[in-house]
């Protein structure tokens, strides 16, 4: 077997992309692709941390916009990635791998309350741990939790799965000239002025020098691509 570049992930897997075609609010079928992905990088050695966002179910600042308080709707959304995390959690089980769900937010009867050395030493005895509720702050995206949970465990890399297969200096759904970028830097990211992450991840990112590959779920075979070093996406580095 092929070893794996990064022997530490935190994968962030965006709401949209688990609910397929968007049709329900979770296909369950793709969740059942993206799980067996992860337990291919299970087994190939690779620690896995995944962030999950809440995009399918409820986004505090475009659902909740000019339509009530920006920080309850943001914790509306916290909520929805718990849910999230939840149907990933129950899917990994379901395939005999050993998942602790920790959230920014205590939820003691269904998941741990997030702690750094915890969640490291779940990893360390080859648990997926999923990150719920976002950074457990208002007006921060699932991106910049992503990439603060990344530094804060120590990964070798941030994987943001989303709907879209990199980065682009345009948007590619309304200009077929659209450039895709293989590789960038976050600076350049920020300056700019690109969609594809969050400002605040990518400034993150620059600040503790920790590496993003943004790539798209569609294919979920995609995510162990990734780990095993092959070219997928854009790298932010």
């Amino acid at each position: 077997m092929d070893e794996p570049l990064y022997k530490r992930v935190l994968i962030k897997i965006s709401g949209e992309a688990i609910a397929g075609d968007g049709s329900e609010v979770l296909d369950f079928q793709v969740i059942g692709r993206i799980c067996d992905v992860i337990k291919r990088c299970l087994d190939a050695g690779v620690q896995i941390g995944i962030v999950t966002g809440g995009g399918n179910i409820w986004r505090g600042a475009k659902d909740g916009a000019d339509k009530m308080d920006r920080s309850r709707a943001d914790h509306m959304g916290m909520l929805a990635t718990a849910i999230n995390g939840l149907a990933l959690a129950d899917a990994l089980e379901s395939r005999d791998v050993e998942v602790r769900v920790q959230t920014a937010i205590e939820m003691r009867a269904f998941a741990e309350p997030y702690t750094r050395l915890r969640a490291i030493s779940h990893l360390a005895r080859g648990r997926v741990v999923i990150f719920g509720c976002g950074t457990g702050n208002p007006f921060f995206s699932t991106d910049t939790a992503a990439v603060l949970r990344g530094a804060e465990i120590d990964a070798d890399i941030v994987l943001l799965a989303k709907n879209v297969d990199g980065v682009y200096d345009d948007d590619p759904r309304k200009n077929p000239n659209a450039h895709k970028y293989e590789e960038m830097t976050p600076s350049d990211f920020l300056r700019d002025n690109l969609a594809a992450m969050d400002a605040a991840a990518a400034s993150l990112s620059r600040d503790n020098n920790i590496p993003v590959l943004l790539f798209a779920l569609s294919d979920p075979e995609n995510i162990y691509r990734a780990v095993m070093g092959e070219r997928v996406g854009t790298l932010v580095r």
